[in-house]
């Protein structure tokens, strides 16, 4: 059932449960009781009640004032017109007893409309009653409890409106957090990955340029030499499409992850993994000199805990450092240095003569490194900075490392 057809079968349930309680109210009513103002009502029709006998309950007879009949079948647009409603039914209620709709349409006013609005239908809701007693000074009793009846129904209905409105918004604004979070987390994971496979991507891309260059440019390299680069070539093209089939995936999935059965991101890494990657960009040709001497590059390990997380941003951080040297300052030396222990933290350093400062070979380089890997050690609850010193470009790095 759509929505509309449910908002109308429950507003036709209301004229319904309306008809059927007005009715009920009219037999132990007197003539004029539970009106705003049942001095009103001159007694004759419209004013009357109708009466009905019902043929099938011998002896049963229900009966309901004309008027009220008016104001009972305007609930039905009550959601469209709700102040215009409730005004009827006021109308409805200070010359007739159609304390029914008027409770129902004050309810609905104080779901749907603004403060002020409530405010003066509700205002506009209770004036009749004192405005009688000030014109008959004199009456008392049954009256008086009616009024007071009135007053308590008339307040209520809004009261109860009121709690279901908050109740309404709550829900919404619960929905609409929620909402906002899961997106929050989405986008999150979107540039987690992203970072990642740019650190990756880059990486591998550039390794591929530096070895078809050398193929390209020494046509006098020896078969073992050319067969070893064109191995290199394989493999690093082989690891970059996993890795962008990993990223289109990410892009393609509703929820931001990588399909069930697609591969995952090489994020497995730690400090002990540099040593590979520093022989990886020796044997393309680069010339690096690693200092980590008294450090445990086991200690600073791999998985989702600190220690995993420092791992992983250190092995970023050498990895971008050495994609960056091979872009801006090919065949310059590099030297990595790595220092530190538990409780002392992890203290980094990536150096080279600078160079022009042009990518090499037309490789591309927008400097998103930097940025990922500037947001990455914060992730990590460390420092990152990186600029000329002197004639060198160095990269520094400071990484948590719990005792």
């Amino acid at each position: 059932m759509s929505g509309y057809r449910r908002e109308k079968t429950i507003d036709l349930g209301m004229v319904v449960l309306a008809l059927v309680m007005s009715a009920a109210l009219a037999l132990v009513q007197v003539r004029g009781d539970l009106a705003l103002s049942p001095g009103l009502g001159s007694g004759t029709w419209p004013f009357d009640r109708l009466v009905f006998a019902s043929p099938l309950l011998i002896g049963f007879t229900w009966a309901v004032n004309p008027i009220s009949l008016v104001a009972i079948g305007a609930l039905w647009w009550r959601r469209r017109w709700p102040t215009a409603v409730a005004v009827v039914a006021i109308v409805a209620a200070t010359i007739t007893p159609a304390v029914v709709p008027l409770i129902i349409a004050l309810f609905t006013v104080a779901v749907l409309r603004p403060a002020r609005t409530i405010l003066t239908v509700a205002l506009l809701a209770l004036l009749p009653i004192p405005a009688h007693f000030l014109s008959s000074p004199y009456v008392s009793g049954v009256p008086i409890a009616n009024a007071v009846i009135l007053g308590v129904l008339i307040a209520a209905a809004v009261g109860w409106g009121l709690f279901v409105r908050s109740l309404s918004e709550r829900t919404e604004r619960a929905e609409a957090e929620a909402v906002l979070r899961a997106q929050r987390a989405q986008r999150e994971a979107r540039e987690d990955i992203a970072r990642e496979m740019h650190d990756v991507l880059a990486h591998r891309l550039s390794l591929l340029s530096v070895h078809a260059g050398a193929l390209e440019f020494n046509a006098g390299a020896s078969a073992q030499e050319t067969t070893r680069a064109a191995a290199v070539i394989r493999e690093s093209s082989h690891q970059a499409l996993e890795d962008l089939q990993v990223v289109l995936q990410v892009l393609r999935s509703p929820d931001g992850s990588p399909g069930a059965d697609g591969p995952a991101p090489r994020t497995r890494t730690g400090l002990a993994e540099v040593p590979d990657l520093v022989r990886e960009s020796r044997e393309a040709g680069m010339k690096i000199d690693l200092d980590a001497d008294g450090v445990d590059m086991d200690g600073v390990g791999r998985g989702a805990g600190p220690t995993g997380i420092a791992g992983l941003a250190a092995y970023r951080f050498v990895q971008e450092g050495l994609t960056n040297a091979r872009k801006h300052a090919p065949g310059a030396p590099v030297r990595v240095t790595i220092a530190g222990g538990p409780g002392d933290g992890l203290t980094l350093e990536l150096s080279n003569p600078a160079g022009p400062g042009g990518p090499r070979d037309g490789v591309p380089g927008s400097g998103q490194g930097l940025i990922g890997l500037t947001e990455r050690v914060a992730l990590a609850g460390g420092r990152f900075g990186h600029g000329k010193d002197g004639a060198e470009y160095a990269l520094r790095a400071w990484l948590p490392w719990p005792a």
